[in-house]
């Protein structure tokens, strides 16, 4: 089963209604839960609320209304005697949650965003002393993640520790996971990476042996070099432009003088 079925997702509809100057207040609320495509394991319930408290709440794994307060229960027998009643529930059941759960899973819960992993130290590595790796996973969606550590392919269970998703406030999340260990010469360190974008899992591998300084220092080098070798390039092109133009010149000159010389005899 992929990540992106181990969850229960619930829709809510609210209708809120306000009598007079007195606080008169009434709630009806719909729920719609689920954890399955196919909607094979579906329940629906129908909640009424007067002045802040649920008094009815009609239950579709039932069949029928509970109530849960004396005026509840007294409505509730009324509405459980009632046939039709009853049919009209598990009809609505189908028009509201059947309904918005096709838009919900086309619109939000099938779009997934992949996340950006970022794998760094925090302590110098050292064959003394522990290391402190940390990997980070960024802007990704849905929520529903698993982030591990591997040593030469084995997952690590212990000197773990995970932050919760994190949201970032514009529907995307991340997460941070510490891992801290004895280095040993010659062993892999990875951190492995489950997410409903990815085909099948990321593995991304430490390299011990190049800081995440040193990576900079090579990429500005490499970037310095690309750059050096352009304007290299653009200045000798530069220069046999002119230098060509340059032997037109004096040509075009000594042919004129010659022309000036012939016409002077």
């Amino acid at each position: 089963m992929s990540l992106s079925n181990l969850r229960c997702i619930g829709l809510l509809f609210v209708f809120n209604l306000f009598f007079g100057t007195d606080g008169y207040y009434l709630q009806m609320q719909f729920d719609c839960m689920f954890s399955r495509k196919d909607l094979q394991d579906i329940k629906f319930a129908e909640h009424f609320f007067f002045n802040k408290v649920e008094h009815v709440r009609y239950n579709s794994t039932l069949r029928k209304y509970i109530g849960y307060t004396e005026f509840g229960m007294k409505n509730a027998q009324i509405l459980n005697s009632d046939p039709a009643k009853l049919a009209e529930e598990q009809v609505r059941m189908d028009s509201y949650c059947r309904h918005f759960v096709s838009l919900v899973y086309s619109n939000i819960l099938e779009k997934t965003a992949e996340p950006y992993i970022k794998l760094r130290s925090l302590k110098p590595v050292s064959s003394k002393h522990p290391a402190l790796l940390v990997c980070s996973v960024y802007n990704f969606y849905p929520k529903a993640i698993r982030v591990m550590w591997l040593r030469d392919g084995e997952e690590v269970t212990f000197d773990v520790t995970s932050t919760e998703e994190l949201s970032d406030g514009d529907w995307y999340y991340q997460v941070h996971s510490h891992l801290e260990y004895m280095p040993k010469s010659g062993e892999t360190i990875s951190c492995k990476v489950e997410h409903a974008s990815f085909p099948q899992p990321k593995v991304v591998h430490w390299d011990p042996f190049m800081p995440e300084s040193e990576r900079n220092k090579i990429t500005i080098g490499a970037s310095g070099l690309v750059l050096g070798v352009s304007i290299a390039a653009a200045g000798l092109i530069y220069y046999k432009k002119k230098s060509h133009g340059a032997v037109v010149r004096e040509a075009f000159l000594l042919a004129v003088k010659n022309v000036s010389y012939e016409g002077g005899k």
